[in-house]
């Protein structure tokens, strides 16, 4: 199992020296990952100062050698997917091929979306997203890329360099459980960052559930004969003792989770303060066999 920090991308945190400083606290305490969110704009949290992602991720990529970044996640239908592109795969050179692709709808959707005269219209954008994430793997493969598709045009396009990493880098699907058409997105893919329902972002997810959704997602890759290896990303707060960690995260592994993501409960006071989310980090990650 894997384990990663998550952190969004304000307060604190807007600040990529900050998130620079994160990136290396973790790399040295042993976590595999670092992903950030990709927000514009949430209401919730208005008045704080918000960073861009991917800026951030540089930093972040500039000041370690070898944990996985992304964001967690990014709304694709919010993005042109020439610029997605682009910023993916620039980071993917940078950080040496540890870049990490998760995609979704994002949210809030009136906040993100309506917010700036845009649909907000969740079929629309589903439909943007399903066809933005083909795209997306067509324009990193640095060959000529043809899209006449019903919301993107691309004619005879190649951009460079491709990723470093081939085909594409890893890309993980969001959504909430027990919606099946995200989880049925996901199995197309290479992993699953679920929500849930009865377990928001910060919140530990009750094994059953996590039984259920794996069994569900595992059945869809096998109906479509998809064979490469598949993440299930699951997320919440653990305690910085490493034994009561692993009592939360123990029975997530035996329901099929692969990574653990390390949250902060969204509405708590510590969400986007550096000093709790160091002081987390430096506990070093749960030891999972």
């Amino acid at each position: 199992m894997r384990f990663s920090i998550n952190i969004p991308n304000f307060g604190d945190f807007a600040d990529p020296r900050n998130v620079a400083t994160v990136a290396t606290a973790a790399e040295q305490a042993g976590w595999d990952g670092l992903f950030v969110w990709d927000h514009v704009l949430h209401r919730q949290h208005q008045g704080r100062p918000f960073g861009d992602p991917w800026m951030l991720l540089t930093a972040a990529a500039l000041a370690t050698s070898r944990i996985r970044l992304g964001t967690l996640l990014t709304p694709v239908p919010r993005y042109r997917p020439q610029q997605l592109a682009r910023q993916v795969a620039t980071l993917d050179h940078l950080s040496g091929g540890r870049v990490i692709f998760a995609a979704g709808l994002g949210g809030p959707v009136e906040d993100e979306y309506r917010s700036f005269g845009d649909t907000a219209e969740p079929r629309l954008l589903a439909e943007r997203l399903d066809e933005g994430l083909e795209l997306l793997g067509h324009l990193w493969s640095g060959r000529p890329v043809n899209h006449h598709g019903r919301h993107y045009e691309v004619r005879d396009v190649t951009l460079l360099p491709a990723t470093v990493q081939q085909p594409r880098p890893p890309v993980w699907i969001g959504g909430f459980w027990p919606r099946r058409a995200p989880m049925r997105r996901a199995a197309r893919w290479d992993g699953a960052v679920p929500l849930f329902e009865t377990a928001r972002h910060g919140h530990v997810p009750d094994a059953a559930e996590v039984r259920e959704l794996v069994a569900y997602v595992r059945k869809q890759r096998t109906a479509a004969g998809a064979e490469h290896p598949f993440e299930f990303v699951l997320g919440g707060a653990t305690p910085p003792d490493a034994a009561k960690a692993k009592d939360v995260i123990g029975p997530l592994h035996d329901a099929g989770a692969t990574w653990w993501d390390e949250r902060q409960v969204q509405s708590g006071p510590d969400l986007d303060r550096l000093p709790p989310v160091l002081r987390r980090i430096e506990a070093g990650p749960p030891v999972i066999r």
